[in-house]
């Protein structure tokens, strides 16, 4: 299992690749790959804040749950920080399992976690200034759908 926050760009098909390189007892890879959005010219860029050791710690015990929860193989998360322009990657998560179904219902677990959850600050740059940005109540209903089912 890996979990990386990185202030650097990522190339997603490189990290796709890798991840399912060697996998010959696995029968299902999912993948997640989440896109900074322009919000029609409303965000010019999008910057995320995390503590180092605090973050990626959080991450990785979540990540951990995944694995026992959905019976994972192998979970592989890379999670932008500091500024990212609209069109660039903020977010890859690939999970391995041996089934389908579990693959899927983890990466989505994962990303219901890390969009609502996870302890980044977010905030938009746009042409009317900076702003905070919060969850939504979507987000927030998204994630605890699994709290339902756990």
């Amino acid at each position: 299992m890996i979990v990386t926050l990185t202030d650097q760009p990522f190339e997603p098909g490189v990290l796709v690749s890798a991840f399912c390189a060697g996998r010959e007892e696995t029968g299902a890879v999912a993948t997640f790959i989440g896109l900074a959005r322009a919000e029609q010219g409303a965000a010019r860029a999008l910057e995320l804040e995390a503590y180092p050791g605090f973050t990626d710690a959080a991450i990785t015990e979540i990540a951990q749950g995944a694995v026992t929860r959905f019976a994972l193989q192998d979970v592989h998360i890379v999670h932008r920080v500091g500024v990212i322009t609209p069109g660039e990657a903020i977010v890859f998560v690939a999970t391995a399992a041996a089934h389908r179904r579990e693959a899927f219902e983890a990466c989505d677990y994962l990303m219901d976690y890390l969009k609502s959850r996870a302890p980044f600050w977010k905030k938009e740059h746009g042409p009317e200034g900076p702003r905070w940005i919060e969850p939504t109540a979507r987000d927030r209903t998204d994630a605890q759908r699994w709290d339902q089912e756990a």
